[in-house]
């Protein structure tokens, strides 16, 4: 139900050219490559909708209206859950993967080398949940079509619903892996314009480094926020017999603390630009989380207390880092 397309370099060679002619890569976009990969990964859909002229030519007639004033187009399984559940699916699957990779251009998503195998565990978790949906539905699809008879009225028209194995072959999920770019770009061109190319080509790459980094740095805020939050303390109504508010401790969850060890280990080998103070930042983080689990802050509020002034010092001292000003 899904499939890989790998994409290969092209090995580009120009005999006789002058070097002062030769428009190289800059080395920062080798190290991007060397990093990771990109990656993308579309889901095909049968909506399930079909305009039908013969309706909007009775309601364009029916209020006076010239016929290609409107158009009615028809639901044709009423928005039946089964459906939906499928239909719905896609935007999980394109909220992982927003969440998990790092802007590149348009629907390529960069994803850093660190991260494959965790990437591609959880891509097939996400096909076999998206197959259980469509599974389900397919059971189901005679048996709505039927119903829609009902519902649809004189709308209804058979014609207008595929074979369950033509509906079927409407979904899909593709995965496109493809290496980042290597090869030098060598043009047999004047000076003035590779010049221009090569400024261009610099300044785009430039740009992409920067937006990671700082994806990095939100990413990396704002999962420690979270988790100085979480182990803090919510004052109650109530007092006690000292007359002070009683404290209620603030809900621990298991993914807050998974996500903050996932971008420790991940940028241990993922930083781009080799910016010390996200790595201190990290290294910190990193120790004031070593060995510990949200089972071990909700059991001891001694691990609770201790990861709420590890993480609050390693925030103020993000304060000071001139790569985390706003």
């Amino acid at each position: 139900m899904y499939e890989y397309s790998y994409g290969q370099d092209e090995q580009v060679t120009t005999q006789d050219v002058s070097p002062s002619l030769q428009l190289t890569k800059p080395q920062h976009l080798i190290s991007l490559a060397s990093s990771g990969v990109l990656v993308s990964v579309d889901v095909n859909l049968w909506s399930a909708t079909k305009q039908d002229r013969s309706i909007s030519n009775e309601i364009t007639a029916s209020k006076n209206a010239d016929r290609s004033a409107g158009r009615y187009t028809k639901n044709l399984l009423a928005d039946h859950s089964k459906h939906k559940a499928v239909m719905n699916y896609r935007q999980t699957i394109y909220n992982w993967i927003k969440r998990i990779t790092y802007d590149w251009n348009g629907a390529q998503r960069y994803l850093p080398t660190a991260g494959l195998s965790k990437f591609m565990e959880e891509y097939n978790d996400h096909v076999l949940s998206f197959n259980t949906l469509l599974d389900e539905f397919e059971v189901a699809y005679d048996s709505i079509v039927s119903d829609m008879a009902f519902k649809q009225g004189t709308m209804f028209n058979r014609d207008d619903y595929p074979t369950k194995e033509a509906m079927r072959g409407k979904f899909r999920i593709n995965l496109y892996v493809n290496d980042v770019p290597m090869n030098d770009y060598r043009c047999n061109v004047a000076q003035d314009l590779a010049d221009d190319l090569f400024s261009t080509y610099s300044s785009q790459t430039e740009r992409i480094i920067e937006n990671i980094v700082t994806d990095q740095i939100t990413r990396m805020k704002d999962v420690m926020e979270s988790l100085s939050h979480c182990c803090g303390y919510d004052k109650l109504t109530e007092v006690d017999k000292h007359g002070e508010p009683k404290l209620k401790k603030r809900k621990i969850y298991d993914t807050t603390i998974e996500k903050a060890h996932e971008l420790c280990e991940s940028y241990k080998t993922f930083n781009l630009t080799n910016n010390a103070e996200l790595e201190q930042a990290r290294q910190k983080l990193a120790s004031v989380l070593d060995g510990v689990t949200a089972d071990n802050v909700r059991e001891s509020d001694a691990v609770r207390d201790h990861v709420k002034r590890g993480v609050d010092e390693v925030l103020n001292k993000f304060g000071a880092f001139n790569c985390f000003q706003d």
